[in-house]
Protein backbone atom coordinates (compact mmCIF):
# COMPACT_ATOMS: atom_id res chain seq x y z
CA UNK A 1 0.00 0.00 0.00
CA UNK A 2 2.61 2.43 0.87
CA UNK A 3 5.14 1.83 -2.32
CA UNK A 4 1.54 2.37 -4.54
CA UNK A 5 0.59 5.69 -2.80
CA UNK A 6 4.47 6.69 -2.89
CA UNK A 7 4.16 6.25 -6.47
CA UNK A 8 1.49 8.02 -7.25
CA UNK A 9 2.85 10.95 -5.22
CA UNK A 10 6.12 10.91 -7.26
CA UNK A 11 4.34 13.02 -10.01
CA UNK A 12 2.24 15.06 -7.84
CA UNK A 13 2.59 19.34 -7.84
CA UNK A 14 0.22 20.26 -4.83
CA UNK A 15 1.05 17.84 -1.87
CA UNK A 16 3.52 20.32 0.75
CA UNK A 17 3.44 18.07 3.99
CA UNK A 18 3.25 14.61 4.33
CA UNK A 19 2.33 12.36 7.57
CA UNK A 20 3.21 8.56 7.84
CA UNK A 21 4.05 8.04 11.12
CA UNK A 22 2.72 4.33 12.93
CA UNK A 23 2.78 2.60 9.21
CA UNK A 24 5.19 -0.18 10.07
CA UNK A 25 7.17 0.79 7.09
CA UNK A 26 9.88 -1.97 6.24
CA UNK A 27 13.05 -2.18 3.36
CA UNK A 28 10.53 -1.75 0.16
CA UNK A 29 8.56 1.32 1.90
CA UNK A 30 12.23 2.68 2.76
CA UNK A 31 13.17 2.39 -1.12
CA UNK A 32 10.40 3.59 -2.38
CA UNK A 33 10.42 6.81 -0.08
CA UNK A 34 14.10 7.31 -0.90
CA UNK A 35 12.43 7.25 -4.90
CA UNK A 36 9.90 9.94 -3.95
CA UNK A 37 12.32 12.10 -2.28
CA UNK A 38 14.73 11.53 -5.99
CA UNK A 39 11.31 12.58 -8.20
CA UNK A 40 9.43 15.11 -6.01
CA UNK A 41 9.27 18.57 -6.04
CA UNK A 42 6.66 19.83 -4.22
CA UNK A 43 7.17 18.57 -0.25
CA UNK A 44 8.00 20.26 1.99
CA UNK A 45 7.48 18.62 5.25
CA UNK A 46 7.96 14.21 5.98
CA UNK A 47 6.53 12.86 9.28
CA UNK A 48 7.76 8.77 10.08
CA UNK A 49 7.44 8.78 13.69
CA UNK A 50 7.37 5.04 14.83
CA UNK A 51 8.83 3.16 11.80
CA UNK A 52 11.26 1.32 12.86
CA UNK A 53 13.23 2.24 9.51
CA UNK A 54 16.56 1.76 11.04
CA UNK A 55 15.89 -1.42 11.49
CA UNK A 56 16.69 -2.19 7.30
CA UNK A 57 19.46 -1.58 6.48
CA UNK A 58 19.89 -1.14 2.69
CA UNK A 59 16.49 0.57 2.79
CA UNK A 60 17.55 3.21 5.11
CA UNK A 61 20.64 3.40 2.76
CA UNK A 62 18.04 3.63 -0.26
CA UNK A 63 15.92 6.18 1.59
CA UNK A 64 19.86 8.83 2.42
CA UNK A 65 20.44 8.47 -1.08
CA UNK A 66 17.08 9.94 -2.33
CA UNK A 67 17.87 12.81 0.88
CA UNK A 68 21.32 13.34 -0.82
CA UNK A 69 19.22 13.74 -4.06
CA UNK A 70 16.42 16.45 -2.72
CA UNK A 71 16.57 20.03 -2.61
CA UNK A 72 13.42 20.84 -1.46
CA UNK A 73 12.39 18.88 1.77
CA UNK A 74 12.73 21.74 4.48
CA UNK A 75 11.38 19.44 7.42
CA UNK A 76 12.23 15.25 8.63
CA UNK A 77 10.88 13.89 11.71
CA UNK A 78 12.45 10.48 12.13
CA UNK A 79 11.44 10.27 15.81
CA UNK A 80 11.51 6.38 17.46
CA UNK A 81 13.10 4.71 14.33
CA UNK A 82 15.82 2.38 15.85
CA UNK A 83 18.52 4.08 13.98
CA UNK A 84 21.89 3.08 15.02
CA UNK A 85 25.42 4.62 14.60
CA UNK A 86 25.57 3.20 10.92
CA UNK A 87 22.39 4.47 10.00
CA UNK A 88 23.58 8.00 11.59
CA UNK A 89 26.63 7.98 9.50
CA UNK A 90 24.95 7.52 6.34
CA UNK A 91 22.33 10.02 7.26
CA UNK A 92 25.28 12.07 8.01
CA UNK A 93 26.54 11.78 4.06
CA UNK A 94 23.89 12.93 2.46
CA UNK A 95 23.27 15.89 4.76
CA UNK A 96 26.92 16.90 3.39
CA UNK A 97 25.22 17.22 0.22
CA UNK A 98 21.60 18.21 1.09
CA UNK A 99 21.14 22.39 0.56
CA UNK A 100 17.13 22.55 1.75
CA UNK A 101 17.01 20.64 4.76
CA UNK A 102 16.92 22.95 7.90
CA UNK A 103 15.10 20.60 10.78
CA UNK A 104 15.73 17.35 11.99
CA UNK A 105 15.00 15.27 14.37
CA UNK A 106 16.48 12.44 15.77
CA UNK A 107 15.07 11.82 19.31
CA UNK A 108 14.55 8.32 20.98
CA UNK A 109 16.96 6.73 18.76
CA UNK A 110 20.11 4.66 19.03
CA UNK A 111 22.71 6.70 17.59
CA UNK A 112 25.21 6.84 20.10
CA UNK A 113 28.79 8.12 20.42
CA UNK A 114 29.99 7.29 16.90
CA UNK A 115 26.65 8.49 15.15
CA UNK A 116 26.70 12.02 17.45
CA UNK A 117 30.69 12.23 16.05
CA UNK A 118 29.34 11.61 12.20
CA UNK A 119 26.53 14.19 12.41
CA UNK A 120 28.70 16.79 14.01
CA UNK A 121 30.94 16.46 11.41
CA UNK A 122 28.65 16.60 8.62
CA UNK A 123 27.28 20.34 10.17
CA UNK A 124 31.01 22.06 8.56
CA UNK A 125 29.82 21.55 5.57
CA UNK A 126 26.41 21.87 5.70
CA UNK A 127 25.10 25.69 5.84
CA UNK A 128 21.28 25.32 5.94
CA UNK A 129 20.41 22.88 9.07
CA UNK A 130 19.06 25.06 11.32
CA UNK A 131 17.12 22.53 13.92
CA UNK A 132 18.63 19.07 14.83
CA UNK A 133 17.18 17.40 17.90
CA UNK A 134 19.25 14.30 19.64
CA UNK A 135 17.72 13.66 22.53
CA UNK A 136 16.92 10.10 23.97
CA UNK A 137 19.78 8.87 22.12
CA UNK A 138 23.51 8.12 24.82
CA UNK A 139 25.00 11.25 23.13
CA UNK A 140 27.65 12.89 25.38
CA UNK A 141 27.11 16.09 26.52
CA UNK A 142 29.86 17.63 24.54
CA UNK A 143 28.84 16.50 21.50
CA UNK A 144 25.56 17.93 22.18
CA UNK A 145 27.05 21.42 23.07
CA UNK A 146 29.17 21.58 19.81
CA UNK A 147 26.37 20.24 17.47
CA UNK A 148 24.38 23.33 18.89
CA UNK A 149 26.89 25.88 18.44
CA UNK A 150 27.42 24.84 15.03
CA UNK A 151 23.26 25.07 14.47
CA UNK A 152 23.93 28.79 16.44
CA UNK A 153 26.87 29.55 13.33
CA UNK A 154 24.38 28.37 10.79
CA UNK A 155 21.84 30.42 12.13
CA UNK A 156 24.00 33.32 12.54
CA UNK A 157 25.47 32.84 8.96
CA UNK A 158 22.01 33.29 7.89
CA UNK A 159 21.10 36.20 9.23
CA UNK A 160 24.73 37.75 7.90
CA UNK A 161 23.44 36.63 4.34
CA UNK A 162 20.32 38.32 4.34
CA UNK A 163 21.57 41.54 5.83
CA UNK A 164 24.31 41.53 2.76
CA UNK A 165 21.68 40.94 0.63
CA UNK A 166 19.27 43.56 1.68
CA UNK A 167 22.42 46.29 1.81
CA UNK A 168 23.16 44.87 -1.66
CA UNK A 169 19.35 45.54 -3.02
CA UNK A 170 19.14 48.95 -1.59
CA UNK A 171 22.52 49.84 -2.79
CA UNK A 172 21.15 48.98 -6.24
CA UNK A 173 18.38 50.54 -6.15
CA UNK A 174 20.28 53.70 -4.78
CA UNK A 175 21.83 53.63 -7.88
CA UNK A 176 19.32 52.93 -10.19
CA UNK A 177 17.74 56.23 -8.69
CA UNK A 178 20.46 58.41 -9.70
CA UNK A 179 20.89 56.70 -12.97
CA UNK A 180 17.46 57.96 -13.59
CA UNK A 181 17.73 60.82 -12.26
CA UNK A 182 21.25 61.68 -14.71
CA UNK A 183 19.65 60.48 -17.31
CA UNK A 184 16.12 63.00 -16.77
CA UNK A 185 18.88 65.75 -16.00
CA UNK A 186 20.04 65.18 -19.26
CA UNK A 187 17.79 65.01 -21.32
CA UNK A 188 15.97 68.34 -19.81
CA UNK A 189 19.46 69.69 -20.76
CA UNK A 190 19.54 68.63 -24.90
CA UNK A 191 16.23 69.81 -24.66
CA UNK A 192 16.80 73.04 -23.84
CA UNK A 193 20.02 72.95 -25.80
CA UNK A 194 17.27 72.02 -29.12
CA UNK A 195 14.90 74.62 -28.08
CA UNK A 196 17.83 77.09 -28.39
CA UNK A 197 18.82 76.20 -31.45
CA UNK A 198 15.74 76.49 -33.11
CA UNK A 199 14.73 79.99 -31.41
CA UNK A 200 18.53 81.09 -33.18
CA UNK A 201 17.45 79.62 -36.31
CA UNK A 202 13.51 81.56 -36.41
CA UNK A 203 15.52 84.66 -35.37
CA UNK A 204 18.19 84.16 -37.71
CA UNK A 205 15.12 83.68 -40.61
CA UNK A 206 13.32 86.25 -39.50
CA UNK A 207 15.97 88.76 -39.00
CA UNK A 208 16.96 87.88 -42.97
CA UNK A 209 13.40 88.27 -44.13
CA UNK A 210 13.17 91.88 -42.22
CA UNK A 211 16.69 92.46 -43.65
CA UNK A 212 15.35 92.11 -47.45
CA UNK A 213 12.49 93.90 -46.55
CA UNK A 214 15.02 97.02 -45.83
CA UNK A 215 17.15 96.57 -49.10
CA UNK A 216 13.30 96.45 -51.06
CA UNK A 217 12.90 99.92 -48.99
CA UNK A 218 17.17 101.76 -50.02
CA UNK A 219 16.02 100.56 -53.25
CA UNK A 220 12.67 102.53 -53.91
CA UNK A 221 13.56 105.27 -52.10
CA UNK A 222 16.26 107.23 -52.72
CA UNK A 223 15.72 110.55 -51.50
CA UNK A 224 16.62 109.63 -48.33
CA UNK A 225 20.54 110.84 -47.86
CA UNK A 226 20.61 112.81 -44.53
CA UNK A 227 18.08 110.85 -42.90
CA UNK A 228 20.72 108.07 -44.07
CA UNK A 229 23.57 109.63 -42.40
CA UNK A 230 21.55 110.14 -38.91
CA UNK A 231 21.16 106.17 -39.30
CA UNK A 232 24.85 105.43 -40.64
CA UNK A 233 25.99 107.12 -37.12
CA UNK A 234 23.15 105.31 -35.32
CA UNK A 235 24.33 101.59 -36.79
CA UNK A 236 28.11 102.33 -36.36
CA UNK A 237 26.93 103.36 -32.76
CA UNK A 238 24.87 100.09 -32.89
CA UNK A 239 27.94 98.15 -34.26
CA UNK A 240 29.98 99.45 -31.52
CA UNK A 241 27.63 98.12 -28.91
CA UNK A 242 27.64 95.11 -30.96
CA UNK A 243 31.30 94.89 -30.74
CA UNK A 244 31.73 95.17 -27.57
CA UNK A 245 29.18 92.76 -26.67
CA UNK A 246 30.80 90.11 -29.55
CA UNK A 247 34.09 91.20 -27.39
CA UNK A 248 32.35 90.38 -24.28
CA UNK A 249 31.02 87.31 -24.79
CA UNK A 250 34.69 86.08 -26.22
CA UNK A 251 35.98 86.85 -22.61
CA UNK A 252 32.85 84.76 -21.21
CA UNK A 253 33.91 81.87 -23.40
CA UNK A 254 37.62 82.04 -22.26
CA UNK A 255 36.35 82.49 -18.96
CA UNK A 256 34.16 79.45 -19.51
CA UNK A 257 36.66 77.18 -20.93
CA UNK A 258 39.76 78.16 -18.13
CA UNK A 259 36.92 76.59 -15.72
CA UNK A 260 36.23 73.83 -17.63
CA UNK A 261 39.89 73.38 -17.90
CA UNK A 262 40.18 73.94 -13.97
CA UNK A 263 37.43 71.35 -13.65
CA UNK A 264 39.01 68.77 -15.71
CA UNK A 265 42.49 69.13 -13.69
CA UNK A 266 39.85 68.64 -10.09
CA UNK A 267 38.34 65.74 -11.41
CA UNK A 268 41.65 64.29 -12.09
CA UNK A 269 43.07 65.04 -9.26
CA UNK A 270 39.96 63.84 -7.59
CA UNK A 271 40.73 60.53 -9.63
CA UNK A 272 44.09 60.31 -8.65
CA UNK A 273 43.60 61.07 -4.76
CA UNK A 274 40.92 58.26 -5.20
CA UNK A 275 43.08 55.74 -6.53
CA UNK A 276 45.88 56.25 -3.83
CA UNK A 277 42.93 56.39 -0.89
CA UNK A 278 42.20 52.69 -2.48
CA UNK A 279 45.51 51.47 -2.83
CA UNK A 280 46.19 52.52 1.19
CA UNK A 281 42.70 51.22 2.13
CA UNK A 282 43.76 47.48 0.16
CA UNK A 283 47.22 47.66 2.22
CA UNK A 284 45.83 48.32 5.20
CA UNK A 285 43.20 45.56 4.02
CA UNK A 286 46.04 43.00 3.34
CA UNK A 287 48.43 43.79 6.73
CA UNK A 288 45.45 43.08 8.86
CA UNK A 289 44.68 39.77 7.10
CA UNK A 290 48.36 38.98 7.46
CA UNK A 291 48.02 40.05 11.02
CA UNK A 292 45.01 38.12 11.38
CA UNK A 293 47.07 34.77 9.62
CA UNK A 294 50.08 35.15 12.04
CA UNK A 295 47.72 35.11 15.17
CA UNK A 296 45.80 31.86 13.47
CA UNK A 297 49.15 30.42 12.95
CA UNK A 298 50.46 31.48 16.66
CA UNK A 299 47.02 29.78 17.82
CA UNK A 300 47.84 26.66 16.10
CA UNK A 301 51.26 26.51 17.03
CA UNK A 302 50.07 26.81 20.78
CA UNK A 303 47.89 23.91 20.10
CA UNK A 304 50.22 21.62 18.86
CA UNK A 305 52.48 22.55 21.91
CA UNK A 306 49.57 21.43 24.00
CA UNK A 307 49.33 18.68 22.60
CA UNK A 308 52.74 17.28 22.42
CA UNK A 309 52.43 18.36 26.31
CA UNK A 310 49.61 16.27 26.35
CA UNK A 311 51.47 12.86 24.99
CA UNK A 312 54.60 13.60 27.22
CA UNK A 313 52.47 13.49 30.39
CA UNK A 314 50.07 10.43 29.06
CA UNK A 315 54.05 8.88 28.21
CA UNK A 316 55.01 9.56 31.99
CA UNK A 317 52.04 7.86 32.98
CA UNK A 318 52.46 4.46 31.18
CA UNK A 319 56.06 5.06 32.25
CA UNK A 320 54.35 5.03 36.13
CA UNK A 321 52.45 2.21 35.14
CA UNK A 322 55.11 0.12 33.80
CA UNK A 323 57.00 1.15 37.39
CA UNK A 324 53.87 0.42 39.52
CA UNK A 325 53.67 -3.18 37.64
CA UNK A 326 57.59 -3.54 37.99
CA UNK A 327 57.26 -3.04 41.55
CA UNK A 328 54.14 -5.11 42.47
CA UNK A 329 56.22 -7.99 40.30
CA UNK A 330 59.43 -7.42 42.78
CA UNK A 331 57.28 -7.27 45.92
CA UNK A 332 55.27 -10.50 44.50
CA UNK A 333 58.45 -12.13 43.92
CA UNK A 334 60.28 -10.83 47.08
CA UNK A 335 57.43 -12.27 49.20
CA UNK A 336 57.49 -15.67 47.73
CA UNK A 337 61.06 -15.61 48.72
CA UNK A 338 60.86 -14.49 52.09
CA UNK A 339 58.15 -17.36 52.61
CA UNK A 340 59.82 -20.22 51.57
CA UNK A 341 62.98 -18.61 53.86
CA UNK A 342 60.30 -18.19 56.56
CA UNK A 343 59.22 -21.85 56.11
CA UNK A 344 62.38 -23.15 56.38
CA UNK A 345 64.31 -21.08 58.86
CA UNK A 346 61.20 -19.57 61.54
CA UNK A 347 63.00 -21.19 64.16
CA UNK A 348 66.74 -20.09 63.61
CA UNK A 349 66.19 -16.54 61.98
CA UNK A 350 63.27 -14.78 64.01
CA UNK A 351 66.02 -12.14 63.87
CA UNK A 352 66.45 -11.79 60.35
CA UNK A 353 62.55 -11.95 59.53
CA UNK A 354 61.88 -8.44 61.62
CA UNK A 355 64.69 -7.19 59.98
CA UNK A 356 63.05 -7.81 56.53
CA UNK A 357 59.44 -6.67 58.18
CA UNK A 358 61.11 -3.82 58.77
CA UNK A 359 62.90 -3.03 55.27
CA UNK A 360 59.19 -3.95 53.47
CA UNK A 361 57.63 -1.66 55.52
CA UNK A 362 60.01 0.93 54.69
CA UNK A 363 59.81 0.46 50.87
CA UNK A 364 56.10 0.18 51.14
CA UNK A 365 55.82 3.98 52.38
CA UNK A 366 58.69 4.86 50.27
CA UNK A 367 56.41 3.44 47.03
CA UNK A 368 53.67 5.42 48.60
CA UNK A 369 55.88 8.86 49.22
CA UNK A 370 56.66 8.51 45.28
CA UNK A 371 53.02 8.04 44.53
CA UNK A 372 51.99 10.95 46.40
CA UNK A 373 55.17 13.05 44.68
CA UNK A 374 53.69 11.66 41.01
CA UNK A 375 50.55 12.96 41.94
CA UNK A 376 51.17 16.06 43.00
CA UNK A 377 53.33 16.53 40.06
CA UNK A 378 50.41 15.91 37.96
CA UNK A 379 48.15 18.17 39.67
CA UNK A 380 50.88 21.02 39.25
CA UNK A 381 50.55 20.27 35.44
CA UNK A 382 47.08 20.02 35.11
CA UNK A 383 46.99 23.24 36.97
CA UNK A 384 49.36 25.00 34.53
CA UNK A 385 47.06 23.12 31.20
CA UNK A 386 44.41 25.03 32.63
CA UNK A 387 46.34 28.57 32.94
CA UNK A 388 47.54 27.82 29.35
CA UNK A 389 43.50 27.08 28.56
CA UNK A 390 41.92 30.73 29.88
CA UNK A 391 44.88 32.81 28.25
CA UNK A 392 44.02 30.90 24.94
CA UNK A 393 40.37 31.73 25.72
CA UNK A 394 41.31 35.35 26.10
CA UNK A 395 43.32 35.88 23.07
CA UNK A 396 40.74 34.18 21.44
CA UNK A 397 38.24 36.79 22.47
CA UNK A 398 40.58 39.58 21.97
CA UNK A 399 41.13 38.76 18.33
CA UNK A 400 37.10 38.51 17.82
CA UNK A 401 37.13 42.14 19.26
CA UNK A 402 39.40 43.30 16.37
CA UNK A 403 37.54 41.56 13.75
CA UNK A 404 34.64 43.46 15.02
CA UNK A 405 36.22 46.40 15.03
CA UNK A 406 37.85 46.39 11.89
CA UNK A 407 34.27 45.48 10.02
CA UNK A 408 33.03 48.71 11.80
CA UNK A 409 35.72 50.89 10.18
CA UNK A 410 35.24 49.39 7.08
CA UNK A 411 31.49 50.16 6.59
CA UNK A 412 32.28 53.80 8.03
CA UNK A 413 35.02 54.19 5.04
CA UNK A 414 31.96 52.65 2.40
CA UNK A 415 29.51 55.46 4.16
CA UNK A 416 32.18 58.48 3.69
CA UNK A 417 32.77 57.67 0.11
CA UNK A 418 29.34 57.52 -1.09
CA UNK A 419 28.39 60.80 0.98
CA UNK A 420 31.59 62.57 -1.03
CA UNK A 421 30.52 61.06 -4.44
CA UNK A 422 27.18 62.76 -3.83
CA UNK A 423 28.48 66.04 -2.37
CA UNK A 424 30.48 66.15 -5.85
CA UNK A 425 27.59 65.20 -8.02
CA UNK A 426 25.43 68.03 -6.89
CA UNK A 427 28.56 70.41 -6.78
CA UNK A 428 28.45 69.79 -10.68
CA UNK A 429 24.98 69.83 -11.06
CA UNK A 430 25.10 73.35 -9.16
CA UNK A 431 28.24 74.40 -11.65
CA UNK A 432 26.50 73.50 -14.89
CA UNK A 433 22.79 74.95 -13.60
CA UNK A 434 25.04 78.57 -13.31
CA UNK A 435 26.36 77.97 -16.72
CA UNK A 436 23.11 77.56 -18.31
CA UNK A 437 21.77 81.10 -16.59
CA UNK A 438 24.14 82.91 -18.09
CA UNK A 439 23.79 81.96 -21.50
CA UNK A 440 19.73 82.31 -21.24
CA UNK A 441 20.74 86.18 -19.90
CA UNK A 442 23.27 86.29 -22.60
CA UNK A 443 20.73 85.61 -24.79
CA UNK A 444 18.42 87.50 -23.18
CA UNK A 445 20.22 90.53 -24.08
CA UNK A 446 21.12 89.87 -27.55
CA UNK A 447 17.41 89.90 -28.33
CA UNK A 448 16.49 93.28 -26.67
CA UNK A 449 20.04 94.64 -28.81
CA UNK A 450 17.74 92.95 -31.82
CA UNK A 451 14.46 94.73 -30.52
CA UNK A 452 16.48 98.40 -29.75
CA UNK A 453 17.46 98.32 -33.35
CA UNK A 454 14.03 97.23 -34.79
CA UNK A 455 13.13 100.13 -33.04
CA UNK A 456 15.07 102.28 -34.31
CA UNK A 457 14.80 100.97 -37.84
CA UNK A 458 11.38 101.41 -38.04
CA UNK A 459 12.25 105.29 -37.12
CA UNK A 460 14.29 106.03 -39.73
CA UNK A 461 11.60 104.76 -42.11
CA UNK A 462 8.92 107.51 -40.99
CA UNK A 463 12.11 110.11 -41.15
CA UNK A 464 12.44 108.79 -44.48
CA UNK A 465 9.34 109.10 -45.80
CA UNK A 466 9.28 112.94 -44.85
CA UNK A 467 12.61 113.22 -46.73
CA UNK A 468 12.12 111.68 -49.69
CA UNK A 469 12.55 114.86 -51.80
CA UNK A 470 16.57 114.22 -51.69
CA UNK A 471 17.59 111.16 -52.73
CA UNK A 472 18.00 112.69 -56.24
CA UNK A 473 21.20 114.20 -55.61
CA UNK A 474 22.57 111.75 -53.42
CA UNK A 475 22.56 108.32 -55.22
CA UNK A 476 26.55 107.79 -55.49
CA UNK A 477 26.90 108.63 -52.04
CA UNK A 478 23.93 105.91 -51.61
CA UNK A 479 26.01 103.24 -53.83
CA UNK A 480 29.15 104.19 -51.76
CA UNK A 481 27.40 103.56 -48.15
CA UNK A 482 25.18 100.80 -49.72
CA UNK A 483 28.94 99.24 -50.50
CA UNK A 484 29.88 99.96 -47.10
CA UNK A 485 26.92 98.44 -45.73
CA UNK A 486 27.34 95.27 -47.48
CA UNK A 487 31.07 95.17 -46.25
CA UNK A 488 29.45 95.40 -42.73
CA UNK A 489 27.30 92.99 -42.99
CA UNK A 490 29.91 89.93 -44.55
CA UNK A 491 31.80 91.00 -40.92
CA UNK A 492 28.46 90.52 -39.27
CA UNK A 493 28.11 87.02 -41.12
CA UNK A 494 31.67 86.33 -39.88
CA UNK A 495 31.46 87.18 -36.68
CA UNK A 496 28.28 85.03 -36.35
CA UNK A 497 29.37 82.33 -38.11
CA UNK A 498 32.80 82.65 -35.15
CA UNK A 499 30.20 82.71 -32.37
CA UNK A 500 28.11 79.57 -33.84
CA UNK A 501 31.29 77.82 -34.00
CA UNK A 502 32.25 78.81 -30.60
CA UNK A 503 28.79 77.36 -29.51
CA UNK A 504 29.53 74.37 -31.37
CA UNK A 505 32.97 74.01 -29.65
CA UNK A 506 31.42 74.68 -26.35
CA UNK A 507 28.44 71.73 -26.64
CA UNK A 508 31.25 69.78 -27.65
CA UNK A 509 33.24 70.16 -24.42
CA UNK A 510 29.95 69.77 -22.28
CA UNK A 511 29.38 66.42 -24.45
CA UNK A 512 33.14 65.51 -23.83
CA UNK A 513 32.24 66.49 -19.35
CA UNK A 514 29.33 64.27 -19.57
CA UNK A 515 31.33 61.21 -20.91
CA UNK A 516 33.90 62.25 -18.15
CA UNK A 517 31.00 61.68 -15.50
CA UNK A 518 29.90 58.64 -17.12
CA UNK A 519 33.38 57.32 -16.39
CA UNK A 520 33.60 58.63 -13.02
CA UNK A 521 30.41 57.04 -12.54
CA UNK A 522 31.78 53.42 -14.09
CA UNK A 523 34.80 53.79 -11.74
CA UNK A 524 33.16 54.67 -8.69
CA UNK A 525 31.03 51.62 -9.32
CA UNK A 526 34.08 49.75 -9.84
CA UNK A 527 35.17 50.70 -6.49
CA UNK A 528 32.08 50.07 -5.00
CA UNK A 529 32.09 45.85 -6.09
CA UNK A 530 35.61 45.99 -5.37
CA UNK A 531 34.52 47.21 -1.62
CA UNK A 532 31.89 44.86 -1.79
CA UNK A 533 34.34 41.72 -2.86
CA UNK A 534 37.01 42.94 0.43
CA UNK A 535 33.94 42.98 2.75
CA UNK A 536 32.57 39.59 1.34
CA UNK A 537 36.35 38.04 1.85
CA UNK A 538 36.74 39.56 5.09
CA UNK A 539 33.69 38.05 6.42
CA UNK A 540 34.02 34.57 5.02
CA UNK A 541 37.65 35.12 6.62
CA UNK A 542 36.19 35.85 9.77
CA UNK A 543 33.27 32.86 9.45
CA UNK A 544 36.60 30.21 8.84
CA UNK A 545 38.16 31.61 11.44
CA UNK A 546 35.36 31.97 13.78
CA UNK A 547 34.85 27.79 12.59
CA UNK A 548 38.71 27.28 13.56
CA UNK A 549 38.25 28.74 16.99
CA UNK A 550 35.13 26.47 17.33
CA UNK A 551 36.84 23.11 16.11
CA UNK A 552 40.16 24.43 18.91
CA UNK A 553 38.00 24.68 21.54
CA UNK A 554 36.24 21.27 21.45
CA UNK A 555 39.98 20.05 20.44
CA UNK A 556 40.33 21.74 24.08
CA UNK A 557 37.24 20.08 25.63
CA UNK A 558 37.46 16.67 24.51
CA UNK A 559 41.41 16.99 25.86
CA UNK A 560 40.11 18.08 29.50
CA UNK A 561 37.81 15.56 29.30
CA UNK A 562 40.63 12.60 28.68
CA UNK A 563 43.08 14.22 31.55
CA UNK A 564 40.29 14.01 34.01
CA UNK A 565 39.43 10.49 33.34
CA UNK A 566 42.77 9.18 33.44
CA UNK A 567 43.16 10.82 36.45
CA UNK A 568 40.54 9.74 37.68
CA UNK A 569 41.81 5.76 36.04
CA UNK A 570 44.67 6.66 37.72
CA UNK A 571 43.20 7.10 41.06
CA UNK A 572 41.14 3.97 40.77
CA UNK A 573 44.75 1.99 40.27
CA UNK A 574 46.25 3.85 42.95
CA UNK A 575 43.74 2.58 45.33
CA UNK A 576 43.53 -0.69 43.69
CA UNK A 577 47.41 -0.97 44.32
CA UNK A 578 47.01 0.26 48.01
CA UNK A 579 44.21 -1.89 48.86
CA UNK A 580 45.89 -4.67 47.32
CA UNK A 581 49.16 -4.28 49.32
CA UNK A 582 47.21 -3.99 52.55
CA UNK A 583 45.15 -6.86 51.82
CA UNK A 584 48.39 -9.04 50.74
CA UNK A 585 50.15 -7.59 53.95
CA UNK A 586 47.68 -8.42 56.29
CA UNK A 587 47.34 -12.07 54.30
CA UNK A 588 50.62 -12.99 54.50
CA UNK A 589 51.92 -14.74 57.49
CA UNK A 590 54.29 -11.94 58.52
CA UNK A 591 50.89 -9.85 58.94
CA UNK A 592 49.13 -12.48 61.06
CA UNK A 593 52.54 -12.71 63.03
CA UNK A 594 52.80 -8.68 63.79
CA UNK A 595 49.03 -8.73 64.51
CA UNK A 596 50.07 -11.23 66.93
CA UNK A 597 52.33 -9.25 68.18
Amino acid sequence: GVRLLLHGLCSNTTVKSLDLKGNNLRSLGAEALGKLLRQNKSIRSLTLEWNSLGMWEEGFSFFCQGLRANNVLQRLDLRNNQINHQGAGELAMALTHNTSLQELDLRWNNIGLLGGRALLNCLHSNKTLKRLELAGNNVPGDILKAVEQALDHNQDREVILSEAQNQVNILSKEVLSLKDEKNKQFMDYVDTVDKQKEERARSEKMSAARVSQLQEALDEQYSIMNSLKTKLQMTEAALALSEQKVRNLGELLNAMKQEQNCVTECHVRELQQQKQEGADREGRLLHDLSAASEKNLLLRNQVDELERKCKVQQDQLFQVKQDLTNTTAELKLRAVEAEERLEMEKRRYKQSLEDMESLRIKEVGRLTQHMEASERSMHNRIQSLEAIRISLEEELSQVKAAALTERGQAEEELIKVRSQTRLEEQQRLEHLEEKLRLMTESRDEAQNCCLKQKEMVAEAQAKAKQLSLYADGLRRRLDELQQDLDSKEEEKVTELNKVKLELQEQIGHLEAERTAQDGLKEKIAALERQLKALSSNHREALLDKEGEISLLLEKLRMKEAEISRVREEEAQRASFLQNAIMAYVQGSPLGTHICRK
